[in-house]
């Protein structure tokens, strides 16, 4: 009977042993049948877009939609995408990648609020295995990917078109620079390309960094320099974007200060209105499309383990990160005699948004019709 026992009992190990083996070749097998499903199945992403503020319409007009939308036809809309807003709030900014965190995306597309406040998030997020594609700003960290525009090009090209525009004015009188907010790297650079131009060409009266390229506080600098400069001894500005440069002619119609250039950056609604009313001298206009698709692109990319090599043919780098792959897109400089061949041709507007009311008159001055 014992013997019977031992024999059963070796009887049952054995098949015990080979369950077993069989159970781990086939836990083998569908690990491999999930790896391979798994590259099916790589649109099946999960992406964490997070966009700096409101203000300036073109992230909430533009922006957002576009990266959403190349997204989903680059995943054949099995990627899941999840948004949020900083308001231009570092600090919320900073909750909001402690939630992409906690939802575990796979990739995080970051337009930063403040893109040095924000590197201890991008370190914390690359931490948990989450790559990070810095957005228009070069976030600081240990950052994937990177993609904007010629930033200094940004600068030059409004400075170039303030100085076309003054003429021998440039030697007679001075100008106002209104730079964008101080924590935003891009407005160093946008003042870097302008100072290359202006600098002994024009003389500067006053210059004020933005806090929060806010247009009330663009006004309220502007007022402070027609006061300490005179109103007579203005005869241009130069403005970062266009947000600030509404509140930069607010304040220069209240002092009775007219047909004097000012520049933007943006080419939002209500500055290509300006331009064609002829308050503002011009915008910069940057195709958000290719920025967009391009952020997109590396995203996708990267959430599936794939090369850059292919999307990002430039390198950039930060104080925390060196030769970051990145795609530099060109810019226009936006004036009265091109909207039909920017703007209305890229479809970034219809005649019909930008004609109305009081603009009808000059649109069709402008032939826009």
């Amino acid at each position: 009977m014992r013997r019977a026992a031992v024999a059963v009992a070796a009887g049952a190990m054995a098949v015990s042993l080979a369950a077993c083996g069989s159970a781990k070749e086939s836990g083998d097998k569908k690990d491999s049948a999930s790896a391979s499903a798994g590259t099916k199945k790589g649109d099946a992403i999960k992406v964490g877009l997070l966009l700096p503020e409101n203000k300036t319409a073109r992230y909430e007009k533009f922006d957002r939609p576009l990266i959403e939308k190349k997204i989903k036809e680059l995943t054949n809309n099995k990627a899941e995408i999840q948004y949020n807003n900083a308001r231009q709030d570092a600090s919320l900014q900073a909750q909001q990648v402690d939630t992409m965190i906690t939802n575990k995306v796979d990739v995080l597309i970051l337009d930063a609020v403040d893109a040095k406040a924000v590197k201890n998030s991008v370190q914390k997020a690359v931490d948990n295995g989450i790559k990070v594609v810095a957005y228009d700003r070069l976030a600081e960290g240990p950052i994937s990917a990177y993609t904007s525009f010629d930033n200094v090009a940004v600068g030059k090209t409004q400075g170039e078109a303030l100085l076309k525009a003054l003429g021998d004015k440039a030697k007679d009188g001075q100008i106002v620079m209104m730079n964008g907010s101080a924590t935003d790297p891009n407005a160093g650079q946008f003042k870097d390309g302008a100072h290359s131009v202006l600098d002994g060409k024009v003389k500067i009266g006053k210059e004020y960094d933005t806090k929060e390229w806010s247009p009330d506080n663009a006004n309220a600098n502007m007022e402070a320099a027609i006061s300490a400069l005179g109103k007579d001894k203005i005869v241009g500005v130069y403005s970062a974007n266009d947000g600030m440069a509404g509140g930069i002619i607010t304040a220069l119609k209240a002092a009775g200060i007219a047909d004097i250039p000012v520049t933007g950056q943006d080419a939002e609604l209500a500055g290509v209105q300006r331009i064609v009313a002829g308050e503002q001298h011009m915008s910069v206009y940057k195709p958000y499309a290719p920025e967009a698709e391009a952020a997109a692109e590396m995203a996708v990319a990267l959430a599936k383990g794939e090369s850059l090599d292919a999307i990002a043919k430039e390198k950039v780098s930060s104080a925390s990160a060196k030769d970051v792959p990145s795609v530099l897109v060109p810019v226009v400089s936006l004036t009265k005699d091109n909207i039909k061949d920017t703007v209305l041709k890229d479809g970034i507007y219809t005649v019909d948004e930008i004609c109305t009311g009081k603009y009808k008159a000059a649109c069709d001055k402008l032939g826009l019709k």
